[in-house]
């Protein structure tokens, strides 16, 4: 006699669906794919980061990482020399900053480039798609020690900016412009250094230095013969005077056309640009003044108007305004 089959009973859909309410299933981690997105975007900034460093031959020896990690001789510590005369307190804490000896500096540079060869290296054997994050925090670490030798080159070293800067100082180029601008020129110098060569890094960073402050000199001239002559005419020459060579009518052109221009600015950038060239009537304000006022450093104040300048640059170029004056003329 042959048995009856039983038949299978189907679930119906709402045994299958949880009630409302009711906790995920055991082992489901309901943060896993925010964490694997994040970890994605951690891998594509990770590799699109870039590591520059100077090359040396020293770096493929066996006892590389020993003269890579093996101080020199502590260097006899004497008192740094004193400033001369009244400073704020930025230049006179650069004098507390023991200056680095040529065995210092050398090695400082060796570590500093070892490392960021090392994390080049260890990163060039990564898999884009699969790195870790335990693998990427190990080539983060070798670049955050690279930057801590970076900083003591560049601590050790921003008097020689302020000496520099002292002999560029004119009624158009300001000591705090100039040792700000400087100091940019120094951390440029400091990633391009080529330490193996053996020459002592202040040789090298002095003629950084006075090049950089020659093209800010020589780009102030320029500016300055290009927009002295319109800042003028809008301080001082009445819209019924006529000046040299255009028009009261013409004057009125330019004035609406640059009325336009500071229109199109953020409102941070025209009170910047209008701060920085006294068109308020005022006498024009140095990047600290303004820096102090809008609670930033003057850094900052800096990159903001040269984004300005920028921009009105590109507007006057598309309204063809130099070829326009240049017919009026």
């Amino acid at each position: 006699m042959i048995a009856p089959v039983k038949k299978r009973c189907r679930p119906s859909p709402a045994t299958k669906r949880p009630a409302a309410g009711a906790s995920p299933r055991r082992g489901v981690d309901p943060g896993a794919d925010d964490r694997r997105a994040a970890l994605r975007e951690r891998r594509q900034a990770f590799f699109a980061r870039k590591i520059e460093y100077i090359p040396c031959r020293e770096f493929l020896k066996p006892d590389a990482e020993a003269l890579a990690t093996t101080p020199p001789p502590a260097a006899p510590t004497r008192p740094p020399a004193g400033p001369t005369g009244r400073i704020d307190a930025y230049l006179a804490g650069l004098y507390e900053t023991r200056l680095l000896s040529k065995e210092e500096e050398q090695y400082h540079f060796r570590r500093m480039n070892w490392l960021r060869f090392r994390a080049s290296t260890e990163r060039g054997r990564l898999d884009e798609k699969r790195a870790t994050a335990r693998q990427m925090d190990g080539v983060e670490s070798l670049l955050s020690a690279s930057q801590t030798e970076r900083t003591i080159l560049i601590t050790s070293n921003l008097r020689l900016v302020v000496s520099i800067a002292k002999k560029f100082v004119s009624a158009d180029d300001l000591f705090d412009e100039l040792v700000a601008e400087g100091n940019v020129a120094l951390m440029r110098a400091v990633d391009k250094f080529n330490f193996a060569l053996g020459n002592r890094f202040s040789t090298y960073a002095t003629y950084a230095i006075q090049r950089h402050f020659f093209r800010i000199s020589h780009r102030g001239r320029q500016q300055r013969r290009r927009f002295t002559p319109a800042d003028e005419s809008f301080r001082s020459v009445p819209a019924s005077e006529p000046s040299a060579g255009c028009t009261s009518v013409q004057i009125d052109q330019l004035k609406e056309l640059f009325t336009k221009f500071l229109g199109e600015l953020e409102p941070r950038e025209q009170q910047i640009v209008v701060a920085r060239f006294g068109f308020d009537g005022r006498a024009p304000r140095t990047f600290r003044e303004l820096g102090a006022e809008m609670g930033v450093c003057k850094e900052r104040i800096r990159q903001i108007q040269s984004r300005a300048m920028e921009k009105i640059r590109g507007m006057a170029s598309d309204a063809r305004l130099e070829q326009t004056v240049g017919d009026w003329l």
